[in-house]
Order: structure tokens, then C-alpha cells, then sequence
């Protein structure tokens, strides 16, 4: 098996029917929390991925700067090929950093760009 990645999310990628669709298969990951953020909520323009949400709106984590702020989420174990396919999914809105946890491990978030 190819390197994994981790991702985190605490949106719309926790649902399975959009883990099926993007990544044609069911994820598996840990709970987690990233710091430091805050969670808005940003209307998706993008008609493909309202239909596959089912959501006109899906949160977004937004820098803070307040080291108490935090956000529950899942991070789950991904291929390099996953991840550049949740590059599409998510719409330009989001910019795909790297970042510590909670637990200490650092994984992909996608946060408003």
C-alpha cells in the first residue's frame, strides 16, 4: 500500500455517501480537534457539490488567532491519489494547509482561502 495521508474533516466529508463518491469507499479515522480555529459557515456556489452534500452551506474553518478555539472533527487515513481527489471535491473557497492537532499529529485541513 502507497504512503497515507491524513485529513481532517469537519464537514461534509464525515458523510459517507460523499466519502463513496469521492473516494469510492468508506474512510476510516480518529477524532481529533484543530486549534486555533474557529468554524463559519460559507454558501457553496458550486451546484455539483451542493447535489452531492445535499448542502447549500457547509462550514469552514477560519483562522482565530485565539489558542482556545478549537474545532471537533475526524481525521482520516488517505492515499496521495485520495487526497489530490479531495483537492476537486473542495471549491476554491478552501486552501488545503497542513496543521498540528490536538493529539500532537499534523494533518491536511482545508481552511477558507
Amino acid at each position: 500500500m502507497s504512503e497515507m495521508e491524513l485529513l481532517f474533516s469537519y464537514g461534509t466529508l464525515q458523510d459517507t455517501p460523499v466519502q463513496i463518491e469521492t473516494f469510492g469507499r468508506e474512510l476510516e479515522g480518529y477524532v481529533d480537534q484543530l486549534l486555533g480555529y474557529k468554524l463559519e459557515t460559507l454558501l457553496i456556489q458550486d451546484q455539483s457539490v451542493v447535489d452531492l452534500s445535499g448542502k447549500t452551506h457547509h462550514p469552514i474553518a477560519v483562522f482565530s488567532m485565539n489558542a482556545d478555539d478549537k474545532i471537533s472533527g475526524v481525521v482520516f487515513k488517505i492515499t496521495k491519489q485520495e487526497l489530490a481527489q479531495s483537492d476537486l471535491y473542495e471549491v476554491s473557497d478552501y486552501k488545503r494547509i497542513k496543521a498540528e492537532f490536538k493529539s500532537g499529529k499534523k494533518a491536511w485541513v482545508y481552511v477558507q482561502a
